[in-house]
């Protein structure tokens, strides 16, 4: 297997820190975006979009999007279990994986996207497309805050899934200066407990 990956990227993050927490190692190839090396006709062949990060396989079957990459590498790497052990614990971390996604890491990134400098090389900046999404995700921080009030990981007592999505995205965020509230106690406990992690150091 080769993983083609992005440092700077925060999808790409995701399996880098997934794989951390399996203690797991494949391949990687460094994929400069900046540099439009995931646009060549090459890596679109073999990636079919030009997105990163994508996984191929030994038999040459390639899988992008982060979520999917994980799901096939859960099944070849099993433990530590990330996406639930029985039927009900699989959906419950569905349900919160998706949640993350849709109202926090996505609103997250392109805030990012249409902010930062830096990325105005990608796309054309729409600050008022920034501001949208920044007001959205501050407004689920406390859904998610609640959350963590009642359980120590977003969707589970352990670190699953939905936990990489969401740290990883806020992370992400900083290039912003997007901060958790203090008063958002819980999630202020969670961001520590999960900077600490050795994955975390992996997933930068």
């Amino acid at each position: 297997m080769r993983l083609f990956d992005s440092p700077r990227a925060p999808n790409p993050r995701r399996v880098r820190w997934f794989l951390a927490e399996k203690q797991a190692e494949i391949e990687i190839v460094s994929v400069d975006v900046f540099k439009g090396e995931h646009k060549t006709p090459d890596y679109v062949a073999r990636v079919g979009l030009a997105n990163v990060p994508a996984l191929e396989l030994d038999d040459g079957t390639t899988i992008t999007e982060s979520i999917a990459i994980c799901r096939y590498l859960e099944s070849v790497f099993p433990e530590p279990n990330m996406f639930g052990r029985d039927a009900r614990e699989v959906a419950v971390i569905e349900m919160w994986t998706r949640r993350t996604e849709l109202l926090l890491a996505n609103p997250l990134m392109m805030a990012v996207r249409h902010t930062h400098p830096a990325l105005a090389a990608l796309d054309t900046q729409v600050p008022a497309i920034a501001e949208a999404n920044v007001g959205a995700a501050t407004r689920a921080l406390r859904f998610f805050d609640r959350r963590l009030g009642e359980s120590a990981f977003i969707a589970a007592e352990r670190v699953t899934m939905a936990d990489i999505v969401a740290f990883t995205a806020i992370d992400f965020a900083r290039m912003i200066k997007f901060a958790l509230p203090d008063e958002c106690a819980n999630l202020v406990r969670w961001a520590g407990e999960m900077r600490s992690r050795p994955a975390a150091a992996a997933g930068t």
